[in-house]
């Protein structure tokens, strides 16, 4: 099982995991540089934190149209279709006349992040067996993570190097060419996929032909699709949702916090870093974690760790030892974050309909999407009509009441299999 799995997630890693890589590079050396960008253009501080939450609209509207692009064209045209948009989008943030030019240009790479990522989340869901599904999709996890830890670091030697932000910008542009010219012209995975499909050791095959796009014998739409699994998505979307809040609430919490207690910008930042290391180094041991024991075993304990570890920090914002605190619980969100490495890929993937699931998996990322963009939100407004301590509670509390959810959803909706 072993051999085999190794085998099928070599086969996906030049067309699969590689472009993942190339676009989280690039788009984590950006990323950060949006609202500096922006400032150095005329922006006020507060319309340039409104320019870089275009990303996150764009995404949160790119979700639902990327499924319906999905069903008809297949995951690698969109794919294309998503590098090329990208490409357009970074040339014209670079480009810009204008503020509104170069806002609209961080929307629409936005709502390409948003198609790149459900493209390769549905065939991942359609063409890897159930049983290495958890750790298929956290190597996945770990490409955009591993691309997302290391850009920005990319962008502090081409900052230093060319003395403008824009050569982050032109970075992204040459990692979007590569990637399309690797979709276009690298090996097919759809066909890889239905080679081995006709593999004799496969466990499960629906038995329906791979080109192109996923293959659907009726389309029901992406509303419809909804409809049809409103249940799912109002009973373990929304448990997914709350994950993904508590994740976005970690990277507003713990830099607020440090500055807080009185620590230096470079503390803050080895606390952070250290915390993003522990969480990057679990990601394979998640997906492990999910196939050998169950879903549930990674989700509940990080759920319960992320969540104890905001109501702690809540208690200890005046205590004589609050920098030892902040530390400790820092590490305890990395290894929460870790542990959840993959989870919201893998539960996607196992509820959605595996005759047509992009559809699905646009409304469920719209969901998840939403959860990590509410939740900085919500504990800014907290924490400014209240304080840090009541704020980092709430996140704790929405971190709890997802782990319940988790735990009585999970079993319900993603039964355990028994593997050989």
């Amino acid at each position: 099982m072993a051999e085999r799995a190794i085998s099928v997630l070599w086969k996906f890693g030049p067309m699969v995991y590689l472009p993942t890589l190339l676009f989280s590079l690039g788009e984590g050396a950006v990323v950060p540089l949006i609202p500096v960008i922006a400032a150095s253009r005329g922006a006020t501080l507060a319309s340039a934190g409104l320019i870089a939450s275009a990303l996150v609209v764009g995404q949160l509207c790119g979700n639902i149209p990327a499924g319906w692009l999905v069903s008809r064209v297949g995951e690698r045209y969109t794919m294309v279709i998503a590098g090329a948009l990208s490409l357009i989008g970074v040339v014209a943030g670079a480009l810009a006349p204008s503020l509104v030019v170069f806002t609209v240009a961080v929307f629409v790479v936005g709502m390409s992040a948003a198609a790149f990522g459900l493209a390769r989340h549905a065939f991942m869901t359609t063409r890897v067996p159930v049983e290495f599904r958890a750790r298929a999709l956290s190597l996945l996890g770990g490409s955009f993570r591993a691309g997302m830890f290391v850009g920005p670091f990319i962008a502090a030697a081409l900052l230093a190097l060319f003395h403008t932000e824009n050569a982050a910008l032109w970075f992204f542009v040459v990692l979007l060419v590569a990637l399309i010219l690797l979709v276009l012209f690298g090996p097919d995975p759809e066909a890889q996929a239905a080679a081995a499909d006709r593999d004799p050791g496969d466990v499960e095959d629906t038995g329906e032909a791979v080109s192109g796009s996923i293959p659907t014998i009726e389309r029901a739409g992406v509303f419809r699709t909804m409809w049809r699994n409103r249940g799912v998505l109002g009973r373990l979307g929304l448990a997914a949702a709350s994950l993904s809040a508590v994740r976005s609430a970690r990277q507003v919490v713990l830099p607020l916090w440090g500055v807080s207690i009185g620590l230096d910008a470079s503390s803050i930042a080895l606390v952070v870093g250290v915390s993003g290391a522990i969480d990057f180094a679990l990601f394979y041991a998640s997906g492990q974690v999910m196939d050998r024991f169950g879903r549930l075993w990674a989700a509940l304990p990080a759920m319960v760790l992320m969540g104890a570890g905001f109501l702690v920090l809540s208690l200890t914002h005046d205590a004589s030892t609050n920098v030892l605190w902040f530390g400790m619980i820092a590490a305890v969100l990395g290894v929460g974050n870790g542990l959840s490495s993959g989870i919201l890929l893998t539960l996607g993937a196992d509820v959605a309909p595996q005759s047509e699931p992009a559809a699905f998996l646009g409304s469920w990322r719209t969901l998840t999407d939403a959860g990590g963009a509410i939740a900085p939100l919500l504990f800014s407004g907290i924490a400014a009509i209240s304080s840090l301590a009541i704020g980092a509670a709430a996140m704790g509390a929405i971190g709890i009441i997802g782990a319940i959810g988790f735990l009585r959803f999970i079993p319900r909706f993603v039964p355990r299999r028994t593997l050989p």
